[in-house]
């Protein structure tokens, strides 16, 4: 009779009657076949007809038309009654049956969540549904889901009554209850934003039925849709609290309100927290492609929690008690993962796809993760530390290897500096980023089982040859600390095989840079008798080792050893000089011999008191003899010899209070004039040396007339130079200058404009030139920092799309561009002019310099005609 009734209030009438008066006398273990096969699907159909008529009839709904409007209110009153119907369903099993089998009611728990669903997402969509005629319709959508809510909730008793053999894993009642997790997981996704405790209610359940019948539906569960929806709604309520943390602070008069709300989403934050951790421990062997969703949850909440630059501005009431729900939840989280293979692969090699905003919080896991590895099984050690080529057996990042890459991405947290919680030990409280990670790296590494060492050598070899400088400096920090924590063996070891790359090193680049920095350190850490060794095998009288010498601080040595050493060094350069002065000066031997001053100025900056008089003599002979084979002309696009002058220049620093005046005025005669040419950096950088060392020159009137002219045009140049590290050290040298000289006058004079002084001044007293503050500063490095971001992965994707084109034959070395030639012999004539220019301040002109000078313009003159030809 009920399949065969077309009308739906009569259909509605005969359920209401079966339910009430034949369902109490039926048997129960027949009710699947006799009833609820029979009736529920036609009432599901007819259910989701009046919905479908619902949705269609809405668009035309007015105040105006009685006539839908009534037929709505009809619809929704009857899709009431079919909700009741179903409650009194589940209602008779519950009150009938102790102990649910749902292999002997299959249908109704399907059935009953079909309608459930159906209604919520009716509701949750009333507003578009209904365009603004809500109000027409509410009081029955309310009574709708109150009747849905309702029925939810006697379904969830139901099923907390079902058992399930737990031997039988294939069982249809396992099935059954698999679909019906699935099923109010995706139920999940519709409540949570009408009903938060509801949602918390589902998810609840949820959990429970999953740990309850553990044994048979772990291997049928959709772990990974359970815990990307855990993560996502706990990332959801997360943002949440943030946002009314904000309201808080700004509420006013409704703070009492605003913050009673954000205890109770706070609330949610820490269930949803508490539930994905149990979760995670009992199912954690089927979590291998659900990684990457947990990976990215502790990224994303730390990215917007302090010490991050993205985090919210909130009170720091708000931002505790966030932290103790929250984050106090995700550490044992992560511990839970430390052992697990595919958790590793995912943190480790993530990194290159990472956004700039979660490249910190990727850092201090990773810095977490090596602090909790210690405590761990040497296997789970090995398992993070070791570098593999194939997923199979590891990730192929090592840890090492990926916090230094992580690292280097901080740029904007280590230049502001961000200071960061709690490094242990007997370190501080708070530290910068640096010292934090530098910390728990020599932790991590005296921790070490001997088995990685040899990875951890590779790793931070590797570093120190990078290109960046920060990474390069941390390798070296946690190298010196295993040196100092290692044996005095392994260190003379560690530095014999520094020295021996960087005397391999074929010329300057950086990798040399970072290897003279860190042998330069090592050395200090040295026993005195492996100091004595490696004085022997590195002796400076052998030529090849003297580019080793050259990057070595004498300090290192006990004074006995340093003076041996700086004696040894020094007579080697010497003769290496004299060899070089007693040939015929070819530019092509000019590299050995700027290795030799090289080695030279090393020993005078860090041992020159160790150096006996006639060496001293010596070193002043061959500089003033350098000397008089220079010129401008000669120096102008000559890179070598551009080098052995930036050499010479801070040298003769060294020993000018013995100088000779001449030698001295020529030297800022020279200076002058090679500044005119635009000269390389490293050589500016060489003649403000020298001009920081005239400081302690006495000078003479005589003198200062001679120096006055060009030391005023180097200074004025140097200061008013284009690149901010160059005009920093002008500055410093004019302060060295200005403390030690002996006339005060000069000083003024050789500051020729007021801008100049100006700079002086508020250098001196060390007056900010910009004033920014504390948040735009943050905004500041956070632009910069995406501007490397970008112009970085361009880098890379560009080298990606070269490397995949079949390399070229083998060309010969191509010519110098023709561009460059002119450019050399234009920076020539120049620098010529500007010692002709410098030279006619101090003295009259000679005679016949005017007929000369004459016919220089006659020549520019007809330069001038043959480049406007060519260009027409």
């Amino acid at each position: 009779m009920y399949q065969q009734s077309d009308s739906w209030i009569e259909h509605i009438q005969i359920l209401k009657t079966i339910v009430e008066m034949f369902l109490p006398h039926m048997n129960h273990l027949t009710l699947e076949q006799t009833f609820f096969s029979q009736v529920l699907p036609k009432t599901v159909k007819l259910f989701d007809d009046m919905m479908c008529e619902l949705t269609s009839q809405a668009k035309e709904l007015s105040s105006q038309n009685l006539e839908i409007q009534t037929s709505l209110r009809n619809i929704l009153q009857t899709m009431v009654q079919v909700l009741g119907a179903l409650t009194g369903c589940v209602q008779h099993i519950c009150a009938t049956q102790a102990s649910i089998v749902l292999e002997n009611i299959p249908s109704l728990p399907a059935s009953v969540l079909h309608v459930v669903r159906s209604t919520f997402v009716h509701c949750k969509n009333s507003e578009s549904v209904y365009s603004g005629r809500l109000h027409l319709v509410s009081d029955l959508l309310q009574a709708l889901f109150k009747e849905a809510y309702s029925l939810q909730k006697q379904l969830m008793e139901l099923l907390d009554m079902v058992c399930v053999d737990p031997v039988v894993v294939e069982d249809v009642g396992v099935l059954n209850m698999v679909i019906v997790i699935h099923s109010l997981l995706d139920m999940c996704s519709v409540i949570s934003s009408m009903d938060h405790a509801f949602h918390a209610n589902i998810w609840k359940f949820i959990i429970k039925q999953s740990l309850k019948h553990q044994a048979v539906v772990k291997s049928q569960l959709k772990h990974r849709d359970i815990v990307t929806s855990l993560c996502e709604d706990l990332l959801g309520s997360f943002q949440s609290c943030l946002q009314l943390a904000e309201q808080v602070a700004q509420s006013g008069a409704q703070y009492d309100a605003d913050y009673r709300l954000f205890q109770k989403t706070l609330k949610l934050c820490r269930f949803f927290a508490s539930s994905l951790l149990h979760y995670t421990k009992e199912f954690l062997p089927f979590l291998s492609d659900a990684c990457c969703a947990l990976h990215q949850l502790y990224l994303q909440i730390h990215s917007r929690c302090p010490p991050s630059l993205y985090a919210a501005a909130i009170p720091e009431v708000q931002q505790e008690e966030i932290a103790g729900a929250v984050l106090g939840t995700l550490e044992p989280l992560m511990s839970q993962l430390l052992a697990f293979q595919p958790f590793v692969h995912v943190v480790l090699d993530s990194q290159p796809e990472l956004p700039c905003e979660l490249q910190f919080p990727q850092c201090l896991l990773l810095v977490s993760i090596m602090g909790q590895l210690p405590a761990q099984p040497e296997d789970v050690q090995v398992l993070w530390a070791a570098q593999g080529q194939s997923p199979a057996a590891a990730p192929s990042a090592s840890l090492l290897t990926a916090l230094f890459r992580s690292f280097e991405q901080c740029s904007a947290e280590l230049s502001l500096p961000v200071h960061v919680q709690g490094v242990g030990g007997r370190g501080p409280a708070v530290a910068t980023l640096y010292e934090h990670v530098c910390v728990r790296l020599c932790t991590f590494i005296a921790s070490l089982p001997p088995s990685l060492f040899p990875g951890l050598d590779a790793a931070l070899l590797t570093e120190v040859l990078s290109a960046s400088m920060v990474t390069a400096l941390l390798a070296m920090d946690a190298w010196c600390f295993l040196a100092r924590y290692g044996t005095a063996e392994l260190c003379a070891h560690h530095v014999t095989i520094v020295a021996h790359l960087v005397r391999s090193c074929p010329g300057e680049c950086h990798q040399l840079s970072h290897l003279s920095v860190l042998l330069r350190r090592l050395l200090f850490f040295m026993a005195p008798p492996h100091q004595v060794e490696f004085l022997q095998e590195f002796s400076p009288e052998a030529a090849a080792n003297l580019p080793v010498w050259q990057h070595l601080c004498l300090q290192a040595f006990p004074a006995e050893l340093r003076r041996q050493a700086a004696q040894e060094v020094a007579r080697a350069a010497v003769a290496q000089s004299q060899r070089w002065l007693g040939s015929q000066h070819p530019t092509q031997d000019l590299g050995s011999l700027n290795t030799a001053l090289s080695a030279l100025l090393a020993v005078c900056h860090s041992a020159g008191e160790a150096l006996e008089m006639g060496q001293r003599t010596a070193v002043m002979e061959a500089g003033e003899q350098f000397w008089a084979h220079l010129n401008t002309e000669l120096i102008t696009g000559q890179p070598y010899v551009q080098q052995t002058l930036s050499l010479l220049f801070p040298l003769l620093g060294f020993f000018i209070q013995t100088l000779d005046p001449r030698l001295v005025s020529q030297v800022v005669t020279l200076q002058a004039s090679l500044l005119m040419g635009e000269p390389p950096d490293h050589v500016r950088l060489a003649v403000l040396d020298f001009v920081s060392s005239l400081g302690k020159l006495v000078i003479s009137p005589a003198l200062q007339d001679q120096l006055l002219p060009g030391l005023s045009f180097v200074l004025a140049s140097l200061l008013a130079d284009s690149s901010w590290l160059l005009e920093h050290h002008a500055l410093e040298a004019v302060t060295q200058f200005a403390e030690g000289t002996n006339l005060e006058e000069i000083v003024p004079r050789c500051l020729s404009s007021e801008e100049m002084k100006n700079k002086v001044v508020s250098f001196l007293e060390k007056t900010n030139c910009v004033d920014e503050t504390a948040a735009s500063r943050v905004e500041r490095v956070k632009q910069e920092r995406q501007v490397f971001w970008d112009s970085s992965a361009q880098a890379a994707l560009e080298e990606a799309e070269w490397s995949s084109f079949q390399p070229h034959a083998k060309r010969a070395c191509p010519e110098p561009p023709p561009e460059e030639e002119y450019r050399a012999a234009v920076r020539a004539a120049a620098g010529a002019l500007g010692a002709l220019a410098l030279l006619l301040l101090k003295r009259p002109a000679p005679a016949w310099l005017p007929r000369d000078v004459e016919l220089l313009q006659q020549k520019v003159e007809e330069l001038r005609r043959h480049v406007l030809a060519d260009s027409t």
